[in-house]
């Protein structure tokens, strides 16, 4: 029968305290540039050469694309761990027909059917929006972010504009 003996040199970790290791292995990690990885995202995304980028007075980023049949917005409000990314796009204008069945229905899609983004009301707007900070961000995050509204807003627009649009 043959027994088995550690290698001492691959078990020297026990000697390490907890808050070494945690710290050795944050050491490891690097932040990722969030401007980089939104205009990446928005590179894939975008159609007709109409991706454009605004740096707002109040600090931060703004971006505006086209995808689909709608228009995406991405703001970033800074590049800290306290700033956040929010994701919006217009989906119907406001007043529309039969608002209490728009509002039921999409209610009921933000149950069961808009991910991580939710609709909302914004300046008599109704839009498909996200928002997260930038703590423990990844850049796969960022892009699922920004493809949820996208794809949603783009699958969503046309229908709810020729039910409720009052156009």
């Amino acid at each position: 029968m043959t027994t088995y003996q550690p290698d001492p040199e691959t078990v020297a970790t026990e000697s390490i305290s907890t808050g070494e290791l945690v710290n050795e292995m944050l050491a490891g990690t690097t932040s990722i540039n969030h401007v980089e990885v939104i205009e990446n995202v928005i590179d894939t995304l975008e159609q007709n050469d109409s991706a454009m980028v605004s740096h707002p007075s109040e600090g931060g980023y703004l971006w505006k694309f086209t995808y689909g049949s709608v228009e995406v917005f991405v703001q970033l409000t800074g590049t800290t761990d306290e700033d956040t990314i929010t994701v919006w796009s217009s989906v119907l204008k406001l007043p529309a027909k039969d608002e209490p069945k728009l509002m039921r229905q999409l209610l009921e899609m933000n149950c069961s059917s808009t991910f991580e983004s939710r609709f909302g009301i914004i300046e008599d707007q109704v839009v498909v929006i996200a928002t997260r900070t930038l703590a423990e961000l990844s850049a796969a995050e960022v892009s699922r972010l920004i493809t949820v509204v996208a794809t949603i807003a783009d699958n969503n627009d046309d229908a709810l504009q020729s039910e409720f649009g009052m156009a």
